[in-house]
C-alpha cells in the first residue's frame, strides 16, 4: 500500500467474490485487506488507515450487521452487500448509517465511485 492508495477492508466469505473484489479495487487504485469472516476481522482489528468497510450481510457465524455493531466507534464508512435482498436488511443497513446497500451482482463502477467519494472526504 502506498500513501496514495486508500485502504478498503472487505469481509466476504465467498473466495471467488473476494478475488474479484480485490482485483477490481486494486485496478481502481485501492489497497485491499480481505477477510473471510467477521470473526477474522475482529481478531485482526480494523486497520486505523481504513477508508471504508465493505461487509457482506450474510456471513458464516456473525453477520455483517452484527460485525458492524461490534466495531468500535468511530468506524470507517460502511457499504453492505448481499445476494439476498430483503426489506428488513435494507432498513437495518439504513439505520446503521451505511453509505450504500448493494445487491449482488452489483455494478462495480458504482462501488468504485462510492469508495472514491468517501476516501477523499
Amino acid at each position: 500500500m502506498t500513501p496514495q492508495q486508500p485502504l478498503i477492508v472487505v469481509v466476504e466469505d465467498d473466495a471467488n467474490m473476494n478475488r474479484a473484489m480485490a482485483s477490481m479495487l486494486d485496478a481502481a487504485g485501492f489497497a485491499t485487506v480481505l477477510h473471510a469472516s467477521a470473526e477474522n476481522l475482529l481478531a485482526a482489528g480494523v486497520p486505523t488507515a481504513a477508508a471504508a468497510l465493505v461487509l457482506d450481510v450474510h456471513l458464516p457465524g456473525m453477520s455483517g450487521f452484527d460485525l458492524h455493531d461490534r466495531l468500535a466507534t468511530p468506524r470507517p464508512p460502511v457499504i453492505f452487500m448481499t445476494a439476498h435482498d430483503e426489506p428488513a436488511a435494507r432498513a437495518r443497513s439504513q439505520s446503521a448509517g451505511a453509505i450504500a446497500y448493494l445487491v449482488k451482482p452489483f455494478d462495480g463502477k458504482a462501488l468504485i465511485a462510492m469508495l472514491h467519494r468517501v476516501s477523499r472526504s
